[in-house]
């Protein structure tokens, strides 16, 4: 919930700058449907005023910039039978992710703590990504019987080598060393700064000229700069059961441990992100934004992702019973079929 009294965003014009604030702390500022569709207007409405010159997006209460989608509101909205609101929320979601690629002035966030999920999808398209000392950055969808989505099918395919695949096919945290060392964050800077960099922006200052000049060392990269080789060789693999076998072949803690975390995810997604992960890399933005509308609509189909969000978040109970429970039994049609045409009339994200 938003803090009392106040909306869950808030809009605000700083001089040049026209500012978004996610307001639900105690939620990790995670995005509701209504916070898409106001959002959505806001910066429509910012791109023909003329006034404005450049967009900032911050989180608000320190613990995350945003977790991501509302998925708690996905889960009860599909258990009420009301599959049109489902459906308005991955539109609206993905339509602003778009927006955000497509938007004609600077879209800088200022990124302190986690960035996961639908929080990755408003910043990780703008043009600017300023991470700070806590951000952390992950794409857990597979953990929920989901899949990476928000325009991941578009980015995480391009990071280096098979860095991406890891992370989709994982859902792991990585920190600003890292996020940086593969382009998902382009500056970084105290958290302390920020109210300073909003207030430097927004007297109509070039942008990089204020972010350099709030410039602070990037910490040490991790887990993907440490252990690129192991990524490299075992996520190249073309099936996941083939990416697990190497894993398990390798002789160190790291190719374990990921292995051990794989298993703990939805097979059905693991498999249709391996092959989101395939196709991504040959698909325009616009085709990777439409693809996941259609995996996102087949899913919404099935029983992992409800299973997920009950285990991670309903009933707490962090254990999810996946139908089908392996590798072996995931439907390979099921599969093709959720890169399909859906049935209703498609949305477009070229614009």
């Amino acid at each position: 919930m938003a803090e009392t009294g106040e909306a869950e965003i808030l809009f605000e014009r700083r001089g040049a700058v026209g500012l978004v604030t996610l307001n639900r702390p105690r939620a990790l500022n995670a995005l509701t449907l209504a916070m898409l569709q106001a959002m959505q207007a806001q910066l429509d409405a910012w791109a023909g005023d003329d006034a404005v010159t450049r967009i900032v997006l911050r989180g608000r209460g320190g613990r995350a910039f945003c977790a991501g989608g509302d998925i708690r509101q996905v889960y009860a909205l599909a258990q009420a039978g009301d599959h049109a609101a489902v459906d308005a929320f991955w539109r609206s979601e993905y339509r602003l992710d778009a927006t955000v690629k497509h938007f004609a002035k600077p879209v800088i966030s200022l990124i302190e703590g986690l960035v996961m999920g639908g929080g990755n999808g408003i910043s990780v398209h703008g043009s600017h990504r300023v991470s700070s000392d806590t951000y952390s950055f992950a794409m857990p969808e597979v953990g929920i019987g989901l899949f990476p989505d928000v325009g991941m099918t578009h980015v995480l395919p391009r990071l280096p080598g098979l860095t991406g695949t890891y992370l989709a096919l994982t859902g792991a945290r990585i920190g600003p060393g890292d996020a940086h060392a593969v382009g998902l964050a382009t500056h970084h800077a105290a958290a302390a700064d920020f109210d300073a960099i909003v207030e430097a922006l927004g007297t109509g200052e070039a942008v990089d000229a204020v972010l350099a000049a709030h410039a602070r060392p990037v910490p040490e990269p991790g887990v993907l700069v440490a252990h690129r080789d192991v990524i490299d060789t075992c996520f190249a693999a073309g099936t996941v059961a083939e990416i697990l076998a190497r894993l398990d072949a390798d002789a160190s803690p790291f190719g374990a441990e990921t292995a051990a975390l794989m298993r703990t995810r939805s097979p059905t997604s693991l498999v249709l992100v391996r092959e989101q992960m395939r196709r991504g890399g040959r698909m325009t933005f616009a085709e990777a934004m439409l693809t996941e509308y259609r995996m996102a609509s087949a899913l919404m189909r099935g029983h992992d992702f409800f299973e997920g969000v009950r285990a991670a978040v309903i009933d707490k109970d962090g254990a999810p019973a996946w139908k089908p429970a392996t590798l072996e039994a995931v439907d390979a049609h099921a599969i093709a079929a959720a890169f399909a045409p859906s049935a209703v009339p498609e949305p477009r994200f070229d614009r």
